[in-house]
């Protein structure tokens, strides 16, 4: 069993063993579906090998301008996905969240979510930040109104910056501030 860091109501936030997230990336790297929801770089298998140099050099790193978690179930245990605080920004008390959720079995029943209020409460109680972004694609509507749950705004997008299927689309740009969140969790005044 990983070491839980951080807890909500459907999963934990851990810090997993390089082997183990390797292997599950790796896998979830093979599903199409999700790679495309996850990045608008075209689809490359990455081996376990790659996955756990890359998760290992993370680790490693001596820096305060990132935070990295895999998400487990309470229930299970299982590890299903991953989420993270990147580009965080001390002097302006901000920083970017990105968050996959490789195991489709949990898409759409709020693990994400869950997830997603774990890592801001994080961002705004622990870290002290001031505002937490992040970019979708509009094709991924599932994702928005997951954001939108957790407190997030829109902000702005990019038009028709990704094609997908031959079809331009727009990147949206959501943003959540420290007192908006505090005004929907009605904490940490």
């Amino acid at each position: 069993m990983a070491a839980s860091i951080f807890q909500g109501e459907l999963v934990s936030l851990v810090r997993e063993d390089p082997e183990i997230f390797a292997k599950n990336f790796s896998r979830w790297g093979r599903d199409s579906e999700f790679i495309r929801l996850l990045d608008n770089d075209p689809a490359r298998l990455v081996s376990v090998r790659t996955a756990k140099q890359w998760f290992e050099k993370d680790l490693e790193k001596d820096t305060l301008d990132e935070a990295f978690f895999i998400i487990h179930t309470l229930e299970t245990d299982q590890s299903v996905g991953f989420v993270g605080l990147g580009e965080i920004s001390w002097n302006h008390g901000e920083a970017w969240v990105g968050i996959g959720i490789g195991e489709r079995a949990y898409w759409g029943k709020g693990y994400g979510t869950d997830a997603m209020r774990i890592i801001l409460w994080y961002a705004f109680t622990e870290l002290n930040l001031h505002r937490v972004s992040l970019g979708v694609f509009e094709y991924n509507p599932r994702a928005i109104r997951s954001y939108e749950k957790a407190g997030f705004v829109h902000e702005g997008r990019n038009r028709k910056q990704v094609l997908r299927d031959g079809k331009r689309w727009d990147e949206v740009h959501m943003g959540v501030l420290r007192g908006e969140w505090e005004k929907i969790y009605e904490c940490c005044k």
